[in-house]
C-alpha cells in the first residue's frame, strides 16, 4: 500500500503539471502568437508586402498585423492600466483563439473609424461596463493645445467581451481596430508587426528562421520560445524537483519492505535453519526472500499505476467535486494563471515512475535476503 500510494501520487502530480504546462502554453499562444515579425525600430510599414513570401511557406498557417501599446482605460470613477491591441477582424482568427472565446459581441463589430473596443471579462467587471457602455482611453502620446500639452484621450464604445480563462489576459487586454490603434498611437498607418501561426509550435524557431531569408529585407523575427522561455523552463525545473521529492514517498515505502522482510527473517530463523539442514543452499534462501519482496513491489507498483492512471484521467471531475463538497477553491483566478486544474497523462511518465518504483522494490529486498542466507543452522537449532 505504501508503494501504491507513492506511485499514485507521482503519476497524478506529474499529470497535473503536464496539463498545467499544456494548458498555459495553449492559452498563452492562443492570445499572443507562435512568432512575430517587426522592424528594427519596433514598427512595420509594409506588412502587406510580406504576404507573398509567407504564403510560400507551407508551415505558416496564418498571419495578422497588430498595433500594441500601453494605455489607461477609464469608466466613471474607475481607472485601470491595460495593454491595448489593434487588430484586423478578418485576419485575427487566423492567429488567435479570441474569436472563439467571445462571450458577447463579435470581432466584426471592430470597424475602422467607429472606435469600438472589446474588453477582457475581468477588466469589464472591474470597470463595471457591458456592451454599449462608453470608456475613455488615455495614451502616453501627447497633444499640443492652447491650454498646454495634454495626453491623448479618445472615447470608445464597448462592443464585446471575451473570456479565455487566463487572468493575465482577461484582466489586462483590450482589443480595438487596427486603424483606430494606429491613429491613437500616432503611427501614421504603420503597425507594430505581424503575428504568425505555424503548424507545429515546437518547430516554431526553425520555421521562422527558414522564412527569414525570403522576406527580402531587414526584419526582427522572434518566436514564442524566446518570449516565454524562462517561464516554461521554470515549469520543467519544477516538474523535475517534484518528481524527486515525491520519489521519496516510494523510497520510504521501499524501506518498509526492508523492515518487513527483516522481521520475517527474524521470525523464520528456525524454519530457515531446518531447510538448510535438509539441503537448501544459501542462494535458494536468498532467492525466496527476493521473490517475496519483488511480489510485494510488483503488486504495489501495479496497484499504484492503476490508481494513478484513473485519478489522472479524472482529476478535472474529482477536484471540482471536492471543491463543491468542502466549499473551497484550490486555484483562485486572480492568484494563478488559470482557474481550473487540468491533467494530461503522459505514458512515458507512467513507464518511468513504475519502472523506478519496481527497481527500488527489488533493491530493497537484497539486504534482508542476504541476511537470511547467512543463517547458520547449528547456531539457530542449538536450543531447539
Amino acid at each position: 500500500m505504501g508503494i501504491a500510494l507513492g506511485v499514485t501520487a507521482l503519476i497524478t502530480v506529474l499529470s497535473v503539471m503536464n496539463g498545467f504546462e499544456a494548458e498555459l502554453r495553449d492559452r498563452i499562444l492562443g492570445m499572443t502568437s507562435h512568432a512575430s515579425i517587426t522592424g528594427y525600430e519596433g514598427t512595420l510599414n509594409d506588412w502587406k508586402t510580406l504576404e507573398t513570401p509567407l504564403k510560400k511557406n507551407k508551415h505558416i498557417l496564418g498571419w495578422a498585423p497588430y498595433v500594441e501599446g500601453q494605455a489607461m482605460i477609464n469608466s466613471d470613477r474607475r481607472v485601470s492600466g491595460t495593454m491595448l491591441r489593434g487588430i484586423l477582424p478578418e485576419y485575427e482568427p487566423k492567429v488567435s483563439e479570441v474569436a472563439t472565446n467571445l462571450v458577447a459581441g463579435s470581432l466584426k463589430e471592430l470597424k475602422a473609424g467607429e472606435f469600438g473596443i472589446i474588453l477582457g471579462g475581468e477588466l469589464a467587471d472591474y470597470l463595471a461596463v457591458i456592451p454599449g457602455d462608453k470608456v475613455t482611453i488615455i495614451t502616453p502620446q501627447i497633444t499640443a493645445t492652447p491650454a498646454g500639452i495634454l495626453p491623448r484621450l479618445k472615447r470608445f464604445t464597448v462592443v464585446g467581451i471575451f473570456h479565455v480563462g487566463m487572468y493575465e489576459y482577461d484582466r489586462n487586454l483590450a482589443l480595438i481596430n487596427l486603424d483606430d490603434a494606429s491613429r491613437l498611437f500616432s503611427m501614421d498607418g504603420a503597425t507594430s508587426g505581424l503575428r504568425l501561426k505555424v503548424d507545429d509550435v515546437f518547430m516554431a524557431r526553425k520555421i521562422v528562421r527558414d522564412v527569414g531569408p525570403d522576406l527580402g529585407g531587414d526584419y526582427m523575427i522572434s518566436d514564442w520560445t524566446q518570449a516565454h522561455s524562462n517561464f516554461f523552463k521554470a515549469i520543467q525545473t519544477e516538474k523535475r524537483v517534484m518528481f524527486i521529492i515525491l520519489l521519496l514517498i516510494v523510497a520510504v515505502a521501499a524501506f518498509n519492505i526492508v523492515s518487513t522482510l527483516v522481521m520475517v527473517v527474524t521470525d523464520k530463523k528456525a524454519d530457515i535453519a531446518i531447510l538448510r539442514t535438509q539441503g537448501m543452499t544459501p542462494m535458494t534462501v536468498m532467492g525466496i526472500f527476493i521473490v517475496l519482496g519483488t511480489i510485494i513491489g510488483l503488486f504495489g507498483t501495479l496497484l499504484g499505476a492503476l490508481g494513478g492512471i484513473l485519478l489522472a484521467l479524472n482529476v478535472e471531475t474529482v477536484v471540482p467535486a471536492i471543491e463543491h463538497l468542502f466549499g473551497v477553491q484550490f486555484l483562485a483566478a486572480d492568484v494563478y494563471y488559470i482557474s481550473e486544474l487540468p491533467s494530461k497523462l503522459e505514458w512515458s511518465d507512467v513507464y518511468r515512475i513504475t519502472g523506478v518504483a519496481f527497481i527500488l522494490s527489488i533493491l530493497a529486498t537484497i539486504y534482508p535476503a542476504w541476511q537470511a542466507s547467512q543463517i547458520k543452522p547449528a547456531e539457530e537449532l542449538r536450543y531447539e
